[in-house]
């Protein structure tokens, strides 16, 4: 029996995932907002908002505390603004959503990770699809907000997390995997403008069902490939970097988090 903890795990392809590995009889915990939907799965649920920087901190504190070894940490959660919203911490909300919480539980979490048997972390994301550069400048999009383009911002922040990870600890044995899981009609949780729910609405139409998304991450958990850092979409491999010089941003985006964090 593994033990698997899974961000944004009681909806769309966290919670997907969350029931495919329960019903192969592993341990479960979801992390999200909402208890009653992580103890409808039947998982073991922490309620969090991980949007704040104390939460993320609890989180880790608390898995720490409860579990001596995780096998995969799974990292899914995210959530849609049409509109810009900081933070009570004063990050934009889908930065420190999506990159924040991401960063600071891969790191947070290695020690319980490196305990188990094959471990990994399996970042559920973009990697290749092309996206904008960092706004080094704007990291809280201050200026020429929107939530597409703030989704895209994240998923190159995530990207370039893989690399710092693997950076950061190359010798470690956890594997991390970044992953697009592709055209999924998951719950797309968020807050849309009139456009936007119209756009949404087609995608859930055309995309594959989110249980679909399931099999492919699993088999990512039963068997981590071999190198410190990879990139699949869905369960074809890319290279986790776009641009020759992604190794000297993720050192930069690094520095940067870890100041942002006061670390």
């Amino acid at each position: 029996m593994k033990t698997i903890v899974i961000t944004g795990g009681t909806d769309g392809i966290g919670a997907a995932l969350a029931r495919h590995r329960l019903a192969l009889g592993d341990r479960v915990v979801v992390i999200g907002r909402d208890a009653a939907k992580g103890e409808a799965l039947g998982a073991e649920i922490i309620a969090a908002d991980l949007s704040l920087v104390a939460e993320q901190r609890r989180v880790v504190d608390l898995l720490a505390s409860q579990y001596e070894a995780i096998d995969a940490l799974v990292l899914c959660a995210r959530y849609f603004r049409s509109h810009r919203h900081l933070t009570p911490d004063g990050f934009e909300a889908c930065f420190a959503l999506e990159y924040l919480s991401r960063f600071q539980l891969s790191h947070g979490l290695l020690d319980r990770l490196e305990a188990a048997a094959a471990p990994v972390v399996l970042n559920v994301s973009g990697p290749g699809a092309a996206k904008p550069e960092i706004r080094w400048g704007d990291l809280g999009f201050r200026r020429g907000y929107s939530g597409m383009e703030a989704q895209f911002h994240a998923g190159r922040a995530n990207d370039l997390l893989g690399l710092g990870f693997a950076a950061e600890h190359p010798k470690a044995r956890t594997r991390y995997v970044m992953v697009n899981p592709g055209g999924v009609a998951s719950s797309f949780a968020g807050e849309y403008d009139p456009q936007t729910a119209a756009m949404v609405e087609q995608m859930k139409r055309t995309a594959r069902p989110v249980d679909a998304a399931a099999p492919p991450l699993s088999a990512f958990i039963d068997k981590p490939p071999a190198k410190p850092l990879s990139a699949f979409v869905i369960d074809r491999p890319v290279s986790p970097r776009t641009t020759p010089d992604d190794d000297a941003a993720a050192e930069r985006l690094q520095r940067l988090t870890l100041e942002a964090l006061g670390r």
